[in-house]
């Protein structure tokens, strides 16, 4: 798979402290978050963590792809709802992989079209896009 370029109208900076038990701050001061491991990993949870914060910036990016698609299909996403799922376990070889399951509630379509609807959302999602073929990412009708 090729490189796409991409012609860059934002950036986002964040910067992190301490790692995954410290501090993530945007340049802006709009975020400002305490991270720390999970209780899972062995950490104290007090913090939220990298998956969460992963996890809700897939979820609104596609939310927000789901909504660029059905304006092209003429589709109503009226009251939907993306969840996503961030898993992080060992892979074989040793390091850390992530698991990624997206569950979309379409509730003003029938689920065939919800369905065609988050897969099309799929290929236009930043986030999908650039998780394609790096990570396990599951579409789900909720």
């Amino acid at each position: 798979m090729s490189i796409q370029p991409v012609e860059v109208v934002y950036t986002a900076v964040a910067t992190a402290e301490n790692g995954r038990d410290g501090r993530v701050s945007s340049d802006d001061g709009k975020l400002d978050v305490i991270v720390n491991p999970p209780k899972e990993q062995g950490g104290s949870g007090a913090g939220t963590n990298p998956e969460q914060l992963f996890a809700a910036g897939y979820s609104a990016c596609f939310q927000g792809a789901l909504s660029v698609v059905a304006r092209r299909e003429n589709a109503d996403v009226s009251g939907s709802r993306v969840t996503a799922h961030v898993g992080i376990g060992k892979t074989p070889s040793g390091g850390f992989g992530l698991k990624v399951e997206i569950s979309a509630s379409i509730p003003n379509v029938d689920a065939a079209t919800a369905k065609d609807l988050i897969e099309k959302a799929h290929q236009v999602c930043p986030y999908s896009n650039a998780t394609r073929g790096n990570i396990e990412v599951t579409l789900t009708v909720a």
